[in-house]
């Protein structure tokens, strides 16, 4: 559930009026959310506790609860609407009976965006009804004598030369904002484009055009979109990443895993193996289970490792929580419960954040080798490849094995060349002889 994040709005005595209901952050990384839907109605009634609206993060769809008994007065932002800034008002809660004499608070600054601007109002009732008359005035001048539109949706009109009498507002009252402009301008990206006509063949032949057209259609970016657009141009903007590759033979574990499985009844995948091995060797090397900062480098007790699980529109982190002191089953089935939240967004926010380093394993998808991203503040993440039959030299005759090839991201700020060799050194052991992952 959200945090209960309000603001009180008017006080007469020792009594609250109203209140406005905020839309809080969720975690470190948050700074905007999506308003996905109202679960109520303007003018509806809410008790302490009733869930009255859903918002979209980055990670998840959460829930917002009223924190007292009241009426729903006035809803700010309508449903739909993106890139919220954090601590944004997005609808006022009245006490019973006094819904009629509160509006809003027009003390906050709305951000430049679509946002709809609160209407004044005063604590004394004769200048409530002198505000309320203001305010009804300048809409009538506003109607008859100018376009409504909200400051962005005016700013990015103007910078793609469009005319705003040309476009219908889907916002309150007609008011044009950032997304009705967004549909004019691929609109017209939709038109015919013109090209040159030239012909070496025949070049005493009039020039002309010929109509080349591209079709194409958009999709809003989600939250979720967002922040990792965000993330990810940050780590390869801020963070040295260099990258070493090594190939791990795997034969001796699929026999192990397939034996567990059938004694123990168990289900344990390969990467079940590849988080304990990688576990253990972080365990055994704090020097790699670090983040940087810009006074002190940050070495944890603790390997909460985060494992890339893909999802609908993005891609989430899930932490196995001291996976260095966890056995094989204890990984397997806490990552199948991890894996199964990330995918229907049931994923609460301590389930996803705080890792010390990262495992991304494409090898389902058949890919045999890449390098991945490093998730900031962390300072690497393992990226472990498709399992495929490869020639290996034993006791001086050509064998097939096994192997896996694993590449190893690392921020040269934090792991040096040595330290990272050393890394994946301590993980090839372990994934070749997985009989001491036992012990």
């Amino acid at each position: 559930m959200l945090p209960k994040t309000v603001k009180v709005l008017i006080l007469l005595g020792d009594t609250i009026m109203a209140v406005e209901v905020l839309l809080p952050a969720l975690s470190p990384t948050m700074t905007e959310g999506t308003l996905a839907k109202w679960l109520i109605k303007e003018g509806e009634s809410v008790r302490a506790g009733d869930v009255i609206a859903e918002v979209e993060t980055d990670k998840a769809t959460m829930e917002i609860e009223a924190i007292d008994d009241g009426t729903l007065q006035s809803i700010l932002i309508p449903e739909g609407t993106e890139g919220i800034p954090i601590n944004t008002p997005i609808g006022i809660i009245a006490e019973e009976g006094t819904a009629n004499e509160v509006e809003s608070d027009s003390s906050r600054s709305a951000p430049e965006s679509e946002l709809v601007q609160p209407v004044v109002t005063s604590k004394r009732e004769e200048n409530v009804e002198r505000s309320t008359r203001d305010v009804q005035t300048s809409h009538n001048i506003d109607a008859k004598e100018r376009i409504l539109a909200s400051p962005l949706a005016k700013k990015m009109a103007s910078q793609e030369n469009l005319d705003l009498s040309t476009i219908t507002g889907t916002g309150p009252k007609g008011r044009i904002v950032k997304k009705d402009v967004l549909d004019a301008v691929n609109k017209n990206f939709r038109q015919p484009i013109l090209f040159e006509k030239t012909s070496k063949a025949t070049m005493d032949e009039p020039q002309g055009f010929v109509v080349m057209e591209n079709p194409f259609h958009t999709t809003s970016n989600t939250s979720m979109r967002k922040i990792i657009a965000q993330r990810l141009t940050e780590s390869k903007s801020t963070i040295p990443h260099f990258y070493m590759t090594i190939g791990i033979e795997v034969d001796k574990l699929l026999d192990v895993r397939a034996q567990l499985n059938n004694e123990e009844n168990l289900s344990l995948s390969i990467n079940d193996f590849f988080i304990r091995a990688t576990a253990l060797a972080l365990k055994s090397l704090p020097a790699a289970n670090a983040s940087w900062g810009p006074e002190e480098t940050i070495y944890y007790e603790r390997v909460d490792l985060a494992v890339a699980v893909a999802v609908s529109g993005g891609l989430l982190t899930p932490v196995v929580r001291d996976a260095g002191n966890k056995g094989l089953a204890s990984i397997s089935k806490e990552m199948k419960e991890l894996a199964k939240k990330a995918r229907t967004g049931e994923l609460l926010p301590e389930q996803y954040q705080g890792g010390t380093f990262s495992i991304s394993n494409l090898g389902m998808y058949g890919i045999r080798e890449f390098a991945a991203v490093i998730n900031p503040p962390q300072a690497g993440i393992l990226a472990i490849g498709a399992s495929t039959e490869k020639p290996v030299v034993r006791n001086s005759a050509i064998a097939i094995a096994n192997s896996v090839d694993c590449t190893l991201s690392c921020d040269h700020r934090v792991i040096n060349g040595a330290t990272g060799a050393e890394l994946m050194g301590a993980i090839k052991s372990l994934i070749e002889n997985p009989l001491t992952m036992m012990l």
